[in-house]
């Protein structure tokens, strides 16, 4: 959609077809942000930017800097959709995704842009002088400029279902290895199920010697929320399952180390010492998570505090800080992002113009590029699309 509305307004002259399998355009944009649409991020340092990057960020920082998130907030707006921020994301006004897609159809209503929906493309081959895609029912269509935009396989119920990577091989390019990212876990612990539905503000999760902060929920099966979603990137190639778990330690309170937390628990027993331990610790995690960790550790969560060993204050503390997880899959069908894709060495980081076909030209989840939760993904497919409608113009990007 950026693509095909850059190329119309920079040149109205240009014929322009979009091809879209479903019934309306942009189902993901509209599913984004639970239907709020979290358009792109609030973060405008292109270094931090980048750091939300696992995959690709060094090859998308020129996009970056030249369609910026500050850049993208600022064309939304133009064109008619009031932004608002919340925390470091940013939405519509309105709480609409479908607004955006409304203000694309309305771009391209007023600029002829032709626009088959439910139509799916069955094949694409290069042609003497450009590309030839074959429809579902034996229809064909011509153009001399091709821009693919198919997506992943994540959320194939919008109708990502790997399409594009079919048709990338076909025209000569590599596909370097998928996977799903952006996803819940499920865990092997089976007291996990008393504490579906609680939420944590933040903690500091690892995994492999990987590590990152975020807040998450418990689920009845494992675990889900914007901090494991990142740790899911991390992880995204790594075999998680009943045969090969993945070990998970959290900690509950990285603003405090051993250390802090130590002399925080051990003053309070101090100052109270005829209070329950639970009593002592109930501000720094909810009772049903407490409940559970004193469980764990065989602690009589009534017991006074006096009366608790120094040991197990300190095995109290260890738990806070490093708890043990075993994560053994990966929830299915609900992942949100593909890692892997098109091999950027085979595209031009400038223009998205491949180096192998010329005329051919990608842009979002197809390539080998993927972000963290948080409006970034949206980000890469505003500036990849923006960048490939340039190029294709012949528009110096």
């Amino acid at each position: 959609m950026m693509a095909a509305a850059t190329i119309v307004e920079t040149n109205c002259d240009a014929e322009v077809c979009i091809v879209e399998k479903n019934a309306v355009l942009g189902r993901k944009v509209i599913i984004s942000g639970g239907g709020r649409c979290n358009l792109t991020t609030a973060e405008n340092d292109i270094p931090e930017l980048m750091k939300a990057y696992p995959r690709g960020s060094r090859w998308l920082r020129f996009v970056m800097h030249e369609f910026s998130p500050s850049a993208v907030y600022e064309w939304f707006e133009k064109h008619g959709i009031p932004l608002k921020t919340e925390g470091r994301k940013i939405f519509p006004k309105s709480n609409q995704g479908t607004d955006v897609t409304g203000m694309f159809q309305k771009i391209f209503e007023a600029q002829n842009v032709e626009v088959l929906l439910k139509t799916a493309v069955v094949s694409i081959q290069k042609a003497d002088s450009g590309f030839k895609a074959t429809f579902d029912g034996d229809k064909e269509t011509f153009c001399d400029k091709l821009i693919l935009t198919t997506g992943g396989h994540a959320y194939r119920h919008t109708g990502s279902t790997g399409d594009g990577y079919a048709f990338v091989q076909a025209l000569g390019h590599s596909i370097n290895t998928l996977a799903a990212t952006l996803n819940s876990f499920s865990v092997s612990e089976d007291w996990i199920a008393d504490l579906a539905g609680v939420s944590i503000a933040n903690a500091k999760f690892k995994v492999l010697g990987k590590e990152i902060s975020g807040a998450f929920l418990f689920t009845h099966k494992g675990i889900s929320g914007p901090g494991v979603f990142a740790l899911s990137s991390l992880v995204a190639f790594e075999e998680c399952s009943p045969n090969n778990p993945l070990p998970l330690s959290i900690d509950f309170l990285p603003e405090l180390d051993y250390q802090k937390l130590t002399d925080k628990i051990q003053g309070n027993i101090s100052e109270n010492p005829k209070k329950a331990i639970s009593g002592i610790v109930h501000g720094y995690l909810p009772k049903s998570v407490l409940a559970v960790m004193f469980k764990i550790l065989g602690i009589d969560a009534a017991k006074s505090a006096a009366e608790v060993a120094k040991k197990d204050v300190t095995r109290l503390v260890e738990a806070l800080k490093n708890f043990k997880m075993t994560l053994i899959e990966r929830s299915a069908g609900a992942e949100i992002v593909t890692a892997g894709g098109v091999d950027l060495n085979e595209v031009d980081q400038k223009t998205m113009e491949s180096k192998i076909c010329p005329g051919l030209y990608f842009g979002g989840e197809l390539l080998d590029v993927d972000g963290f939760t948080g409006g970034y993904n949206l980000q890469i497919a505003w500036a990849t699309g923006r960048a490939a409608g340039l190029s294709a113009l012949g528009e110096v990007v």
